[in-house]
């Protein structure tokens, strides 16, 4: 006769265990890909915020390397303006005037660029003009640089080697004044998540 075979077969107790286990390994499983997830999105918004302030430092240190000792024209009284500027008059923290601004499509411009930066609802702005002596109806395009800021301060060095926090300083009148520029701008730039960051560019001669 031939040999009996032995039926087996899960309980519904071990079904019971083995969806159970299932279920746990899948809840780690899915904690583990979440909290990947959420930690790729940090890095990734950490990324975006060191890129930010990288490009507003290089922007920055762009523009004061490149101060052009050219004066602009008021668009309300016609005189002459300083090249850089810090006056209160402005409505902007900083004004000035800068070079290198590119021109790949040959267009009938200077490659002198008027620009200003103020802090708006905690955003540094940069604003420029397409013209450097404008008018009323020449309206500057603002650029939104970075988020956060809690302030912006500037030192300049003097031709005597002393510093000081206007520009242009003491004793700097005249068209001569207008067109003088400093040897060297230090700006500190504040932020709520990373603190100061301090910089000191030395303007091309």
């Amino acid at each position: 006769m031939p040999a009996s075979r032995t039926q087996s077969a899960f309980t519904l107790i071990e079904i019971l265990v083995a969806i159970a286990v299932f279920a746990v390994i899948a809840a780690l499983g899915y904690g583990a890909l979440g909290q990947t997830l959420n930690s790729a999105d940090m890095l990734n918004e950490r990324m975006d915020r060191l890129q930010a302030i990288q490009r507003t430092v290089r922007q920055l240190s762009q523009d004061f390397m490149l101060l052009a000792p050219r004066p602009v024209r008021s668009e309300l009284s016609g005189s002459f303006g300083p090249a850089l500027s810090t006056s209160f008059q402005s409505g902007f923290a900083i004004e000035m005037t800068s070079g290198g601004w590119s021109n790949p499509a040959v267009l009938p411009r200077s490659t002198l660029q008027r620009a200003a930066y103020r802090i708006e609802e905690d955003k540094l702005v940069r604003y420029h003009w397409r013209v450097l002596d404008r008018t009323l109806s020449n309206e500057p395009i603002a650029v939104e640089l970075l988020d956060d800021v809690l302030s912006i301060t500037f030192i300049f060095l003097q031709a005597n080697g002393e510093w000081s926090d206007q520009w242009p300083a003491q004793g700097l009148v005249g068209p001569a004044g207008a067109r003088q520029r400093p040897r060297a701008v230090q700006f500190v730039l504040s932020l709520v998540d990373e603190g100061e960051i301090t910089r000191t560019i030395e303007v091309t001669p």
